[in-house]
């Protein structure tokens, strides 16, 4: 999607090298407390999507359902992801808030 602000703060997320990727690393970067925002994919599967909630909840850690497993992928140069952390709080509450915008505006 040509355009879309957050995947393009996600990009600049993972070039400033502040992004976890995958579901190993997503989780890894909760457990040790890294985590600001993590993003799952709207079609990851109802398991993964259920374990990051609970999970998220649990660390206390905000949550969104965003884009696609590829979408996502290709927002930070790689294969399809499901799950994807933010490790900045800036760049985590920017992505956070073009996130909600665009929900807003009937993505």
């Amino acid at each position: 999607m040509i355009g879309d602000k957050a995947l393009s703060m996600l990009g600049m997320a993972q070039r400033a090298g502040a992004v976890a990727s995958g579901e190993f690393m997503t989780e890894r970067s909760i457990k040790d407390k890294k985590a600001i925002l993590v993003i799952v994919a709207t079609d990851a599967s109802d398991n993964t999507k259920k374990e990051f909630n609970n999970m998220c909840s649990f660390y206390k850690v905000s949550i969104l359902e965003y884009g696609t497993k590829e979408e996502l992928g290709h927002a930070i140069g790689k294969e399809m992801r499901a799950s994807i952390a933010v490790l900045n709080r800036g760049l985590a509450d920017s992505i956070q808030k073009h996130i909600n915008n665009s929900n807003n505006n009937g993505r």
